[in-house]
């Protein structure tokens, strides 16, 4: 039995064809990893090394006397020597290098040279560096020059070789160069250059020490010869030219108006001398290679056995000062400058950086042996459907790493399109995305997501040149693109924006990142905030910023608004004041808000025709589903309204929804809202409600989103503000001084409230049915008095006598021949609203 057991087994495994093929074969080791190897061995070499010259530098230190006649005598023949003893710790190789780097090179300075080395190791270990070692390198050198000279300087009488040969020999020649005193006055001079280079002091408020006494110090105030000077509080007193409405103020001949540094006008009377001149005084295989991203692409190569990828990152911004929205106020200079709206609270200071979080530490480092990985997987997924490409590039984001490949030439891309699910399956991730081809570019794109996603903070975003330096109306900074890039959009080119998303994707988050932007960059003279927030728990943080920011009706309670009844009332106010604005635009001859407030601030509209500064008004809204719900069409006709007219007076909305479905994203809210972003949703069909078409469902989720601005979709990265800091920011709003009054939305009367007043109706002359008819009417919106006689099993003439008390109350119009009436009130909600006014009376 057990000879048949073995030829059993011989023949199954030797001569059997089919065996042998399913034998993996053992790969061998790649270029790649070769050098791989190669730089980690050297790294560990480099870092011993570096233990060991530490050892004997030391070691020199005390035993340098002892070493150093036999050093002086030591040669590379003797080096093998065993009789030569010497005293230093590390022997005698280690006395020849400790002598070689601090007597005949920098000195103790030589120190230095092991926090670089250690670097290094660590460098070629890891396979990451964080800075130029070419940078670290010459910094070095500079350093420890200047630490020899020093050295030697200070310890020129000393035997042991403070500063080494070379600290020796500098000292010498700059000392006979420039004499003792000049080589001390040089070190002083490199350490106050140093210090200015590294911390760049403030020195616009120094005072000089002998400024009093020069004798040619004119005074800023006085000018001429017996000047008067008298201070006189800025009033603005206007005078109106005869067919204009340009505003002037008044001028004296024989004096000259100026403004000194607090704003207070001074009248100088010129000498005679002076009025008669006309003279006036005044005082490895993979190529990391930093460059931008740009919108071409280079030329395809040929793809090789080794396909080489090439890594695209952009360029870092420097960073910004923590001060933001230091603006710098521009002074009276006289009564016909321009009206600046920020007079009322000029005090008024901009939230700065240090109230953010800071996540900078929590930066993650690429990960080059993943995008390797990744390249290989992608290649081999595509050529066992025999499709060939001849280049793959990569671009990282923080989240998802983009991978751009040109196809070879005859390859179709709906076949590269169609294998999204193969490549996921390779890649074992989620959310990989396929953009075939990738606008304006010659390749396809593979977005895939990182296993190690980076946090993108928002005082990150706010630090950068794109935000600080924008010149937008109303910049909004919304996070990073795949390019880790910061994006920035001008919410008044949107002119509205719509954001949907599933739970928990971060639409709140977004929200506050908006709101954020504006409150780092608009004044609260600029901007102000209308908001609605039906889930109540959301946006409640913000009613501290009463006195500042926030808009409302002049009888709310409360700054943030949250029953749905006020809703409709709110946004039937901000309708009012749209047709307000238009108004005022209409005599001021402007297109725009922009164009209106430029000649409001250039006294081209006098105040007393009704003119006034307009600030942009921005309305969110939360949940947008629940208050479609519970209102229905009371709340859409105005949101369109105000989406079709409202962007030319500066109202511009923000909708955030949960529920994308067509029944809340009616075509009327897409038609007004070109600006749509998509956090991760559940399906493909509520991807295209809100985008127009597919991709949302393929997102990460924690804050990744498409932005569809004009057709154009951008993937981005929603830069992260926790709630701590939103309490930080709106805390330190809070304990500023704010306006007098804060500013009211225009009041708003229900016409149902009037109605039911003038109809002279009371609730005892109703029929005892007639409450139960109008739910009725209202639910089916059919107002039919055969509909009421027929459900409720009335006779007609009660049914109708019903049917006149409905019309009379306004709850249905009149009556139209044979058509049913028309239902005036829309939602059970108004219809319970206007019961129980009735029967208040």
């Amino acid at each position: 039995m057990r000879g048949d057991a073995l030829k059993i087994f011989l023949i199954s495994n030797c001569f059997n064809p089919m065996a042998s093929k399913n034998k993996k074969k053992k790969q061998p080791i790649t270029k790649t990893q070769k050098k791989e190897r190669y730089r980690k061995i050297g790294g560990i070499v480099v870092l011993f090394f570096t233990a060991y010259l530490a050892l004997a530098l030391i070691s020199y230190v005390f035993n340098w006397r002892a070493d150093q006649d036999q050093v002086f005598h030591f040669s590379w023949q003797t080096l093998w020597d065993n009789n030569l003893v010497m005293q230093n710790w590390c022997g005698r190789m280690g006395a020849v290098l400790s002598n070689f780097f601090i007597y005949w090179g920098f000195g103790m300075s030589s120190f230095l040279l092991l926090p670089f080395l250690y670097k290094l190791g660590w460098f070629l270990l890891r396979g990451k560096k964080e800075h130029s070692l070419t940078y670290h390198f010459a910094y070095l050198m500079g350093l420890m020059i200047y630490l020899s000279v020093f050295f030697e300087a200070f310890f020129l009488k000393t035997a042991f070789p403070w500063g080494g040969t070379i600290g020796e020999g500098l000292t010498y020649w700059v000392s006979n160069f420039i004499g003792e005193v000049g080589l001390y006055a040089l070190l002083l001079l490199t350490v106050i250059i140093i210090i200015i280079w590294s911390i760049n002091p403030n020195f616009s408020d120094a005072q000089i020490p002998w400024q009093k006494l020069w004798p040619f110090t004119r005074s800023p105030i006085a000018v001429g010869v017996g000047a008067v000077t008298e201070n006189v509080p800025l009033k603005p007193s206007y005078y109106t030219k005869p067919g204009s409405n340009q505003i002037e103020p008044e001028e004296d001949e024989q004096s000259l108006a100026r403004f000194n540094k607090f704003g207070q006008m001074e009248f100088v009377v010129p000498d005679a001398a002076q009025l008669a001149n006309g003279e006036e005084s005044l005082d490895d295989d993979v190529d990391f290679e930093m460059i931008e991203p740009q919108g071409t692409t280079p030329a395809p190569e040929d793809l090789t056995s080794d396909t080489e990828l090439e890594i695209q990152e952009s360029a870092e911004h420097q960073p910004l000062p923590v001060e933001m929205g230091s603006h710098q106020h521009g002074e009276h200079i006289g009564l016909n400058v321009p009206v600046d709206p920020q007079d009322e609270l000029r005090s008024f200071k901009f939230p700065t950086l240090e109230l953010l979080d800071d996540y900078s530490e929590e930066k993650v480092e690429i990960d080059r042996a993943e995008l390797e990985a990744n390249k290989d997987q992608i290649i081999s997924t595509l050529l066992n459907y025999k499709i060939e490409i001849t280049k793959i590039r990569a671009t990282i984001g923080p989240t998802v790493t983009l991978y751009e490949i040109v196809p070879a030439p005859g390859v179709r891309i709906s076949r590269i399109k169609n294998l999204e699910d193969d490549i996921a399956l390779s890649l074992s991730a989620l959310g990989i995305r396929i953009i075939a081809p990738i606008p304006g570019k010659g390749t396809i794109g593979i977005e895939v997501p990182n296993k190690k996603k980076q946090v993108v903070s928002l005082r990150e975003v706010l630090a950068s040149d794109k935000y600080h330096d924008s010149k937008m109306e109303l910049p909004v900074a919304l996070g990073k693109t795949i390019a880790n890039e910061v994006f920035v959009a001008d919410l008044a080119k949107m002119p509205h924006l719509l954001i949907a998303g599933a739970t928990g994707q971060g639409k709140s988050v977004g929200i506050n990142t908006v709101l954020m932007s504006l409150l780092y960059k608009k004044h609260p003279s600029e901007v102000k905030l209308v908001l609605i927030d039906p889930k109540k728990v959301e946006l409640f943080p913000y009613s501290k910023l009463k006195e500042h920011y926030l808009a409302f009706l002049p009888d709310a309670k409360e700054a943030i608004t949250t029953e749905t009844s006020k809703v409709i009332n709110i946004l039937n106010s901000l309708c009012i004041e749209m047709d307000t604005r238009y108004d005022l635009l209409k005599k001021g001859r402007a297109r725009n808000i922009k164009e209106y407030n430029a000649k409001y601030r250039r006294r081209e509209l006098n105040p007393e025709n009704g003119h006034k500064f307009l600030p942009f008004i921005i309305l969110v809204i939360d949940e947008f589903a629940d208050l479609i719900m519970t209102a229905g069409k009371e709340i859409e006709l105005p949101i369109g309204r105000l989406a079709q007219l409202a962007r030319a007076v500066g109202i511009h909305l923000i909708i955030a929804t949960q529920r994308p479905s067509v029944n809340i994203i009616t075509g009327i809210i897409k038609a007004n809202f070109p600006a749509r972003i998509g956090f991760k949703v559940t399906s493909k069909i509520d991807s295209r409600t809100i985008l127009d078409r597919g991709g949302a469902e393929q997102l990460i989720g924690r804050g990744d989103m498409l932005l569809n601005v004009g057709g154009d979709m951008i993937r981005l990265q929603c830069a992260f503000v926790d709630t701590p800091e939103v309490e930080r920011v709106l805390d330190h709003i809070h304990d500023q001084p704010g306006f007098s009054e804060p500013f009211y939305l225009p009041e708003y009367q229900p016409e149902g409230e009037a109605m039911i007043g003038e109809s002279g109706l009371a609730w005892d002359e109703l029929d005892d049915q007639f409450e139960d008819a109008a739910r009725l009417v209202v639910q089916n919106q059919l107002g039919s008095t055969s509909m009421i006689q027929r459900r409720m099993k009335l006779g007609y003439n009660r049914a109708g006598r019903i049917m006149d008390q409905l019309e009379q109350l306004n709850i249905v119009g009149a009556a139209d021949g044979s058509k049913p009436r028309e239902v005036l009130v829309f939602s059970e909600m108004e219809l319970e609203h206007l019961l129980e006014e009735l029967k208040k009376k």
